[in-house]
Order: C-alpha cells, then structure tokens, then sequence
C-alpha cells in the first residue's frame, strides 16, 4: 500500500506540520511586530521615558534652584510639566509646607511631618508610580521637590518590542499546540466513525441472518478491511445459498424416500400377515416375527427421518392449545401398556391427582412420549422396568419418565443415529419445555419442565 494512501502517512503528515509550524511562526511572528516599531518616527521614542535619565534631570534642576526663590521654582516645575505632561510634580519648602502642586493629587499633605515624609519615601521606593526626590539646591535646609512617572510611561521601544513578541511567541506556541491537538482529535475522530460503521455493520444481520455490504470510500488500511469484510460477505452468502440449496435437495430426498419405501413396507408387512396365518416351522415363525419387527422399525424411522424435515424447515403442523399434561400422560401410557406388558415390562405410573395444564400441542407431546417409550422398549429391555411420575419444584410442575437400563451409554447393534431424540428435543424448544436427562449403569431418567411462568 502506498504511503499516501495509508493511515500511517496522514499521521506523519500532521506531525510534519506540527514540527514546521516552530521555524515559520517565528519569522512571521517577528516581521509582524519589529517592522511596525523599527518603522516609528524618532519622535515617537519620546513618549517613553527611562528612569535614570529622569532621575538625572531631576537632581540637575534641583540643584540650580539653590538661589531662586518660590516663584521661580514654581515656574521651574511648570516647565518641566510641559516637557514630561503624564509627569506629577510638586515641592516642599524649608517649613514642611506643600507648594505647588502639577496637578493636585489626593494624599499629598499641606503639611509634611517627619514620620509621614519617611513613610512616603519607603512607600516611593521601587513602586509605581516611579519616584524621584532631589533636595533643592543640595540642600536640606531649602526643602526638596518630588517628580512620579507612571510606569506604564517608563518602557523603552525594545522593552515594548520584547514584551510584546514573548507575549506572541507564546500565544504561538500555544496556537501550534492547540491545532495539532485538533487536528490530531479530527484524525482520531474519523478514524473511530468509521471503525463504529464497520462495527455497526457487523452486527447488524441482513434478510438471511449476513450482515449487508458496505460501501468502501478510502483506499487506506481500514478501507483494505472493508474490502476484506465485503469479500467475506460475498464467500458467506455463497456458502449460505449453496447451503439452503442442499438442506432442500436433502428434504426432498429424504420426503421421496420416506414415500417412496412405504408402498414396498406395506405390501411387505401384508404378506407377513398372511404368512402369519399358514402353517410354519418354529424356525419359520420367528423369523416372520423378526421380519414383523423390523418392518415396524423401518416405519418409525421413517415417520422420524420426515418429521424432522418438517420440523426443520418450519412446516410441521403446530396448533398450542391448554392441556391437562397428566390426563396426557395417563391416556398415552394406557394406549402403551399392552405393548409393555407383551415385552414384560413393570410399570409404574406415579403422577399426582390433580389438573397441571400446560400450553402445548397435544399431538406434539404425543409424539414425545411416544419417541422416549420406543426408545425405552428397543434399548432397555433388560432392565423390564419404565416408571412415570411428576413433582413440583418451586411452583413448576416436572414430569419424569424413568428406566432401569444400562445407560444411554452402553454399546447396542440397535443404536441408531439420534433422530427420535433430536425430534423430542426440538419439539419441547417449540413448546417452551426444557428437558433433562440423567442416565448411568442404573438406568435413565428424563425430566421434562414447563418453563412458561
């Protein structure tokens, strides 16, 4: 796969972009802020002032003011308020006494006591506004005047240009780290919506119980996998239909067969009737019996082979109705016991007297029973035994057939495939029952539930 079209290849490219965003937001940024302020009018330099220049002046001004009195000193600071205007300047005379003041500021007494002159000049020191105190004429004796600058007044052109561009710089780092967070954020965000819609599409099961489809937009990794999905959708409805194709020629198979050998069955089964009635040997008379049996073997597996082709595909009649289970029961097992009584079987019908309906089929349910009471008769016949009795359990009612065979286990010629169990078992799921089977060397026991509360 090319790099251009991969995930892997948009991810570098955004680190890429992340990492050139430094070496040009640089430059930008520095042409944007150092050619507007190199580009000033000298005379724009003026607006700023530096404090050691201010304080210079100051002590100079006030030391030629040695000799003048009030009026100059006063006309003094009027000139100087014109050169520096955002300047606050006043003076205090030999007394303690507040002279002129440009402009008037609260605070300033008329009066200047020594505790209140100490605590302004440490309130004054290295604090805004900027302070300067000179005495007048270097002497103590003629009072001294004070000039404040506000500080915001006190940057220089490369103070402001330096201020300005690390406030910036910064604003751009955080720019490159906020657009790489989103461009990393949109990255991942597509990437999870897409890998959402193949989840999405997985799940979700078309007509024929496959997913559908999907629609491949990027010739990147995840559309590689989409492409693998389709192809396995394609191979899954492949095998499905070649599946259903053969589930039905195995149902029409086993239909043609099951109605095919019932016209020789029982034309068979007439002629060893009739041959029932000469006279034969005792040799000739069991071998018409097993004949007899094997016939009748021969009917029930194929009235299995075709209800489970019915059941399979949905199409074996099914009409649910309220039935009394026990009166079921006692009816089915009465109809049974002469065949159990001919092979000299024990039964025990222990069921309680009173009225458990259920919501069942009752042909169904016959079908059941019978299908457990062959099995019990061809495969357990030494033990002579087959019991029938229910309990509750928990407000459900169990209905439990019972054996003394060797076990479901054991090994017979007459094990078939299954199929009269796999019939019980599909039927009861039908029905909502559940079935349990516990069988060792002392026997068989199936316990068959209503789940429906």
């Amino acid at each position: 796969m090319k790099l251009r079209h991969s995930i892997l290849g948009k991810f570098l490219l955004i680190i890429m972009i992340a990492v050139l965003f430094i070496p040009i937001v640089i430059p930008v940024t520095s042409a944007i802020f150092y050619i507007p302020i190199l580009t000033r009018d000298q005379g724009d330099t003026d607006d700023y002032y530096n404090g050691v220049d201010l304080e210079k002046m100051w002590h100079k001004e006030a030391a030629l003011l040695g000799e003048a009195d009030a009026r100059e000193i006063n006309n003094k600071l009027i000139e100087i308020k014109e050169k520096y205007p955002d300047a606050t300047l006043f003076w205090v005379n030999n007394e303690g006494k507040t002279q002129k003041q440009l402009p008037v500021k609260e605070g300033i007494p008329q009066i200047w006591s020594s505790s209140f002159t100490v605590d302004f000049m440490k309130k004054s020191y290295d604090s805004d506004p900027f302070t300067t105190v000179a005495f007048i004429g270097g002497n103590r004796q003629k009072g001294f005047m004070v000039m404040q600058m506000p500080r915001n007044r006190m940057n220089a052109p490369i103070d402001e240009l330096r201020s300005r561009y690390d406030f910036l710089y910064s604003v751009g780092l955080l720019g490159l780290f906020v657009i790489f967070i989103l461009l990393s954020w949109l990255f991942v965000y597509k990437l999870r919506k897409r890998l959402l819609y193949l989840q999405n599409a997985m799940a979700e099961k078309g007509p024929h119980g496959i997913p559908e489809p999907v629609s491949v937009g990027k010739k990147d990794e995840i559309g590689q996998l989409e492409h693998a999905f389709n192809r396995m959708i394609g191979q899954l409805k492949e095998g499905r239909e070649r599946e259903q194709e053969e589930e039905m020629l195995r149902r029409q198979l086993i239909a043609n067969l099951s109605h095919d050998l019932r016209t020789p069955l029982t034309t068979l089964r007439g002629h060893v009737y009739s041959l029932k009635k000469d006279q034969l040997s005792d040799q000739g008379k069991e071998s018409i019996e097993m004949i007899d049996r094997k016939i009748t073997y021969i009917g029930q597996l194929l009235d299995n082979l075709l209800s489970y082709t019915l059941l399979s595909s949905g199409k074996y009649p099914y009409y649910p109705q309220k039935v009394d289970v026990l009166r079921n029961t006692r009816l089915i097992a009465a109809s049974w016991y002469p065949v159990f009584e001919k092979e000299g079987f024990n039964v025990n019908i222990d069921l309680p007297e009173k009225k458990i309906e259920w919501t069942i089929d009752p042909g169904w349910f016959e079908r059941i029973i019978d299908n457990l009471f062959q099995n019990i008769i061809r495969h357990t016949k030494e033990g002579r035994y087959v019991g029938i009795s229910g309990f509750e359990n928990d407000g459900q009612f169990t209905l439990m057939l019972e054996d003394h065979g060797q076990g479901l286990n054991k090994e017979s010629t007459d094990k078939g495939a299954g199929i009269g169990l796999s019939i019980v078992s599909m039927m009861l799921k039908e029905m909502d029952l559940t079935w349990e089977i516990d069988s060792d060397r002392q026997g068989t026991r199936i316990m068959i539930t209503n789940v429906k509360k």
